[in-house]
């Protein structure tokens, strides 16, 4: 797969998971918010909560679920990347980081990916 390919893909499971979170209630506030220390793909809002929300997506489990690949390295990414963006955009809310798995094993063609949503994955 190309990186242009990989990139659509990418995009595709981020905008996949946006619509899900908004269909059980959370507001999206923020997608692809790039910082010197990396990217939160998607930023929201639930209750009390602002959630960083990493999205993995797999064509297959071969090696593992998708959120698997959220490793000690990349939670301390996110971390620091939240941490700018609460300095940014300050508020009263919980932070929390969610994980969201999207398995599509035909990848765009997929014609039902699965979707799940850790909340406070870490």
């Amino acid at each position: 797969m190309s990186g242009r390919e990989s990139r659509l893909l990418g995009r595709w499971g981020e905008s996949l998971a946006a619509d899900y979170l908004r269909g059980r209630g959370y507001e999206i506030l923020a997608s692809g918010w790039h910082c010197r220390f990396g990217e939160l793909d998607l930023v929201a809002r639930t209750g009390d909560y602002l959630c960083f929300v990493e999205v993995k997506l797999r064509r297959s489990d071969a090696f593992g679920r998708p959120g698997e690949f959220v490793d000690r390295r990349k939670r301390e990414r996110l971390r620091t990347s939240a941490q700018l963006y609460l300095a940014e955009h300050p508020t009263g809310l919980q932070p929390r980081f969610d994980v969201v798995e999207i398995h599509a094993p035909q990848g765009l063609d997929t014609p039902r990916p699965e979707v799940r949503h850790w909340e406070n994955a870490f």
